[in-house]
Formats: C-alpha cells, structure tokens, sequence
C-alpha cells in the first residue's frame, strides 16, 4: 500500500511542482478550523439540505465553503426500480442526465442569505455537459444571468467510476475539444475549475499505463492560465494508487507547466488510502509539508443533516494533520482556499464588470 501511495503523492508532486514563494492569505476566516473546498448541497436527484440549515451547519468550525450542487441527475425507471426512487447513481441501473437547472438553483439559494453569509461561500457553475461544445456558452450565460454570484466551475466530471458509463448522450473525454474550450474561458474569465478525473480504469490489467494519466498530463499543459484543482488525487472506491514509478517526481519536479494545479483531498474514499497505514499517511504528509501551497482540504459531503456527519472526513484527517508542519496544516486547511477563491472573487467580478450589463 506504502508504494502504490506514495506514487500517486509523487504524481500529485509532479503535476503540481509549486512555485516557491506564496503566502496563504488567512485573514477573515482566522476564528474557524477549516474551509471547505468541495461541498454538494444537493444529491442526483437535487434534493439536499437548505442553505440556511447548512449555515447553521457550518457553525464556528467551517469558515468558507465551495458551494456546488450535482450537475447529473439519477432517471428515476420504473421499469428498473420500481417504486423505490434511487437518489444515488449505484441505486440504479438507469442512465444519468446533465440537469442544467442546477446552477439556478444554487445561485437562488446563495443570494437568499445575508451578505455575510453570502461571505462564507463560493458558488460553483455544474450544470454543463463537458462533451457539449456549447458548454462554455452555458457557463458564460450563467454568469450574465447571475452576477456577482459565481467563482469557479465543478466540480464536473470527466472519467469516474461507475459514472462515465451511465451518462446519456456522448461520453466526456480528456481529448475533447469541448473541454478545451471550458477550461480556456475558465482562464479568461479567472474561474477556479475543480475537475474530477480518475487516474486509472477500475481493475486496471497489470503493466498497463493509464490513458487517463497521460492525457490528463497534456490538459493541464495545454491550460497554463487556468486556475485547476483535481478532486480526489484521481482515487475512488476502487480506483486505487497506479504502480510505484520512483523516476516520475523527479522528473515532474522540473516542469513549470502545471504549477497552475492543485489538489484537494476530499472524500472518505480518499482518505482510507491516506489513513491505510502509518507509513502512507507519514508518506502523504511528506509530500503536503514539501509543497504546501497545492493542497486543499475537502469534504465532498453530499447534502449533510447535521454538523457531525458533516466533518466526519476532516475529523478523519487528523492523523494527517497531526504529522504536517504548522505552515503546510494552516495553508491545506484554510489559506490555499482563501489564495485561490480570493483570486478568482477578484477576476470574476472584473470580468463581469466590463462584459454584463
């Protein structure tokens, strides 16, 4: 386990290759233990926790949050499950659909707060198809519609267990130039993407590279100017860390073309990998403490009921956070949140300024 880990941090290091030299901006959220870099607040059939509830929620531990609904949404078959209505995609065989009507409903709930509720939160864009080329013109319209509403796009997914198969219409893909033309308005306009792709097949055969890692190598490179974050280090249920490979980091290490990307380690399904044994998570930590500025914490809770499940994946992470530098814990937890979405509030709402009316 302690090598095929400690591959996937050195993959993360290499993709990532910080620039030295960045400071975490902390301030305004110094009083909370954490931000919150990937939140559903609904689930696949666009039911969820009301935001008001979640404020409430997010108490004094959370101190801002990526606020993101479910871009697909579970068919509901009779002919499948009969009368048991699935709110997951593993409680159906029925296929998945792009459900647009996402964004509205997040930007509605978002603007029903207070402004300094509206403080805590980082509206993300979902509700696009990623293999559509009109998909960057959904995010631009949205924007029109909405401004002073959004700060990124995603989290949107590309390849994902169980999910890529099951979704209507054309597969999404690395190679498209759909996704080309998101991720370059994204950069135009300074929104933060947070992309969902694994980094290997599920049940992979042994001594097969993963397409999915090469061509997401050349994505990143293609994007230079667009803020990324990979959800997930690429891992899943059974999508596990790829191989040992002791040359990559090196290699990745000298490559200036994705100091762009960072990473968020959100999801429980993550953290067994992290928390598998002492010498993984000692060999997770190694990697966040030598670059500190390409990590986020995430929760990737789904539509959460009260505030102890909400924080069962940081609660997790302690052991994690326990072997991290005071620097690299502050910044993973809170202030490479508040660098990045600071950044992207800064640019959005210039762009908005001279392009809505």
């Amino acid at each position: 386990m302690r090598g095929a880990w400690t591959w996937c941090g050195a993959l993360v290091a290499g993709l990532l290759a910080a620039p030295a030299g960045l400071s975490a901006q902390t301030a305004g959220t110094s009083g909370y233990v954490v931000n919150d870099s990937h939140f559903h607040l609904t689930n696949y059939a666009q039911e969820g926790t009301d935001i008001h509830d979640f404020v409430a929620i997010m108490g004094d531990k959370v101190g801002r949050v990526a606020l993101f609904g479910i871009p697909l949404q579970q068919t509901w078959s009779h002919g499948n499950t009969g009368d048991f209505a699935p709110t997951y995609y593993l409680q159906s065989d029925a296929p998945l659909y792009y459900y647009s009507f996402t964004d509205a409903f997040i930007a509605m709930a978002y603007r029903s707060l207070t402004p300094a509720e509206r403080a805590r939160f980082d509206p993300m864009i979902t509700g696009f198809n990623p293999a559509d080329m009109y998909a960057a013109a959904h995010i631009e319209r949205v924007l029109r519609t909405f401004p002073g509403v959004f700060s990124g796009i995603g989290e949107f997914t590309v390849h994902k267990e169980f999910v890529s198969p099951k979704v209507a219409g054309e597969t999404a893909s690395l190679t498209n130039p759909a996704l080309d033309r998101i991720l370059d308005f994204a950069g135009e306009v300074g929104l933060v993407v947070i992309l969902h792709n694994d980094i290997d097949a599920p049940f992979p055969k042994p001594g097969q590279e993963p397409y999915q890692m090469v061509q997401l190598g050349a994505l990143l490179r293609r994007h230079p100017k667009t803020t990324i974050i990979w959800a997930h280090c690429g891992l899943g249920r059974i999508v596990r860390p790829v191989k040992d490979q002791l040359g990559l980091l090196e290699r990745a290490l000298a490559d200036p073309a994705v100091a762009h990307v960072s990473i968020d380690i959100s999801w429980d399904e993550v953290a067994k990998y992290v928390l598998a044994t002492p010498e993984s998570t000692q060999a997770m930590a190694d990697i966040v403490n030598r670059y500190p500025d390409r990590f986020l914490f995430g929760s990737d809770e789904v539509a959460p009921k009260d505030q102890r499940g909400y924080l069962k994946v940081y609660d997790m992470y302690a052991p994690l956070f326990a072997k991290l530098t005071p620097e690299a814990s502050e910044k993973l937890r809170k202030g490479n949140y508040e660098r990045l979405f600071d950044e992207a509030r800064r640019r959005v709402r210039a762009w908005e300024k001279t392009h809505v009316r």
